[in-house]
């Protein structure tokens, strides 16, 4: 399958389980065709985009005692991972010229979006709440709107969301543990291994890409758009760790740890 194709088929779709399971385990790139930059993506009717405000907050850590506020807070993630995998779509769509092995990577970490959608979606039905039962935001997805270039997309997507998710990641997998939840805290270890690998892939290209009279610090700051910023891409439990693992240099982490919100 042409890599443009599959973009098409996961971006494009109103089929849900065909955006999610879509494979292109064997894949060609001999025709990336013109920019296209959809100003929506193709879902089904329940999973619309809903108007700002009228979608529900993330449940606080500690209301994950409450199997209901679980579901909730795996419906939202479902919906988080699947507009990544939306952005991604749309980046590849939008952005022809990139090089082809940066092709190649989006459509692999493509996959595991595709399968933590699912896992999450699979999970908020045990706890019982069907996907799409509950109004969804565009948060992720309008952001990525303002992305004009490459590395804008690395920026935004692998080094902010994804960035941002290797605390999240654990602090919900600590919240669903102290709830007695072993199932959910064990997903979202499983999500934190991915992200750490997704967050690599960022740093990777930005490396790569990035005019080399620019450090990596002033390269990511200067193709963030507001409101993301680097403060952005932290939680509340700093994981040293995971960004060590993901590549960052001591200096970079520092700058992300000690950057201010406003």
């Amino acid at each position: 399958m042409e890599i443009r194709a599959f973009a098409e088929r996961v971006l494009l779709s109103t089929d849900l389980n065909e955006k999610i399971s879509v494979s292109a385990d064997s894949w060609t790139d001999e025709d990336p065709g013109p920019a296209q930059r959809p100003a929506e993506p193709g879902r089904p009717e329940n999973l619309q985009f809903a108007p700002r405000r009228t979608t529900p907050t993330m449940p606080k850590l500690g209301a994950l005692i409450n199997a209901e506020k679980r579901a909730l807070a795996h419906h939202i993630m479902a919906n988080h991972e699947l507009q990544a995998l939306e952005v991604m779509a749309w980046t590849l769509l939008a952005f022809p010229e990139a090089p082809a092995e940066f092709r190649r990577g989006v459509v692999r970490i493509m996959a595991d979006e595709q399968r933590h959608t699912r896992m999450h979606m699979e999970r908020a039905a045990k706890l019982g709440l069907q996907f799409g039962d509950r109004p969804v935001n565009c948060y992720i997805w309008k952001k990525a709107m303002s992305f004009s270039s490459v590395l804008d997309y690395i920026a935004g997507l692998p080094l902010v969301f994804e960035g941002c998710n290797l605390d999240h990641t654990l602090e919900l997998a600590e919240a669903f543990h102290v709830a007695g939840d072993e199932r959910s805290a064990a997903l979202m270890r499983v999500i934190h291994r991915d992200e750490i690998e997704h967050v690599a892939f960022g740093m990777e290209w930005l490396r790569q890409l990035k005019p080399a009279q620019l450090s990596e610090w002033e390269a990511f700051e200067q193709h963030l758009h507001w409101p993301l910023r680097p403060a952005k891409a932290r939680g509340d439990e700093f994981q040293v760790e995971a960004r060590l693992a993901a590549g960052m240099t001591p200096e970079f982490i520092e700058r992300l740890r000690t950057s201010e919100l406003n």
